[in-house]
């Protein structure tokens, strides 16, 4: 199966859990492979996937879009008067999941953000099918957001596989991902590591 990695905010650790979601897949033996179709600002999530891949893929097929503003994708592109090729980006993703086993895919911001007038990563979720990995920060709000967000996921009719409570600690930028089963969702699975932001 192939996967958006969404969050309920920007920097929860969507690219922590993407990368370990796809290193965990390849210790497995799997062919899956990370990839973030629209990047914005620096690129230092899309090195982080392609580490994670092994270094197997070209930085245009895991980024096919990059936009320099570090804001939503729409905005970005209208600020630096763009066009978001939204198809080019789907036969990018196509390709690498008629080449691998699972293709993990990293969204920028929240599930809601947009990447066209009207279409965001939800609308992308439900196109290019993908299950839902939802990333939240455990900080004060993170039970509403978390909810809002699963609300929204499940109103579309999409899978959700995985809610992942990440621990941010800034002091001596540590982060630790801690699992976290909310009652009423009988597809969350649980996941434990520990990572640098």
């Amino acid at each position: 199966m192939n996967y958006l990695v969404t969050g309920t905010d920007t920097e929860v650790g969507k690219t922590f859990v993407t990368c370990g979601l796809v290193q965990a897949g390849r210790a497995l033996g799997k062919r899956c492979v990370g990839m973030k179709p629209f990047c914005t600002g620096g690129l230092e999530d899309v090195e982080r996937i392609a580490a994670a891949n092994g270094y197997l893929l070209p930085q245009h097929r895991i980024n096919p879009i990059w936009l320099r503003a570090p804001l939503a994708p729409y905005a970005a592109a209208l600020l630096e008067n763009r066009i978001v090729d939204i198809q080019g980006a789907k036969e990018t993703y196509s390709a690498l999941a008629k080449e691998f086993e699972s293709v993990v895919v990293e969204g920028a911001g929240g599930l809601l953000v947009p990447i066209l007038d009207h279409y965001d990563f939800r609308d992308l979720a439900v196109e290019w099918e993908l299950g839902i990995v939802l990333v939240v920060a455990n900080r004060l709000g993170a039970l509403n957001h978390t909810l809002l967000t699963v609300e929204a996921i499940r109103r579309r009719g999409l899978p959700l596989n995985a809610v992942i409570l990440n621990h941010v600690v800034w002091r001596d930028s540590q982060s630790v991902a801690v699992g976290v089963e909310t009652p009423g969702m009988d597809e969350t699975q649980a996941s434990y590591g520990t990572h640098e932001t």
